[in-house]
């Protein structure tokens, strides 16, 4: 299920919107598959055996249908402003990490989750107690690099808005004279001086 975008901020785009690795659902359709088998087999051989494997092959598939609604109702998101991690069916549970505030990144893989694609990810922000630990991640190293990346895009971001709000707006006479100036250089025409000089002097 995807991230609802009611809940980004303004200005704030998804990057990454992962559900955990579908070897979550191994055991879940394995147990599936040996049940119905062992229930198809049950039959042939007694009647009786078949219908109470049955009512085991229903538990069992109900089972596995809710581990695999939890998987769909998991995010690990990366936006352009922040870490979320969302979990529930019903009952929802999130974490967020504002990118400013991530520290360390750092990824786990066994041997065999690197040959299957998954991982676990560990990241430690700032003000945190410990690092925080999301498993399953797919591909857990271009995760990493692509929050790294959006890091490095939001601190330039911020860098532009603080030199915006330190550089004070130019005053009636500064005005004034940055259109003379274009206009001895040929870029506005002497009219379209003469009416945004009068449009800056009705401000005074």
């Amino acid at each position: 299920m995807a991230f609802p975008r009611r809940l980004l901020n303004d200005d704030e785009e998804v990057v990454c919107d992962l559900v955990p690795h579908w070897s979550t659902l191994t055991r879940p359709v394995a147990a599936v598959v040996f049940v119905f088998a062992v229930t198809i087999a049950g039959a042939v051989v007694n009647r009786w055996a078949g219908a109470g494997l049955a009512v085991v092959l229903v538990v069992i598939g109900a089972w596995a249908g809710v581990r695999v609604l939890r998987r769909q109702c998991t995010n690990f998101v990366v936006t352009t402003d922040r870490l979320v991690y969302r979990t529930g069916v019903l009952a929802k549970h999130g974490k967020e990490i504002p990118l400013e505030r991530v520290n360390d990144i750092a990824f786990h893989q066994t041997i065999f989750e690197r040959l299957i694609g998954t991982g676990d990810l560990s990241i430690e922000s700032a003000g945190a107690q410990s690092r925080e630990t999301f498993g399953d991640i797919p591909h857990p190293a271009a995760v990493q690099n692509e929050i790294y990346r959006q890091m490095e895009a939001c601190t330039a971001r911020h860098a532009v808005g603080a030199h915006a709000v330190a550089s004070p707006p130019m005053s009636v006479p500064e005005q004034l004279e940055r259109l003379d100036d274009l206009r001895r250089r040929g870029i506005i025409t002497p009219a379209e001086f003469e009416a945004k000089k009068q449009q800056l002097l009705d401000r005074l």
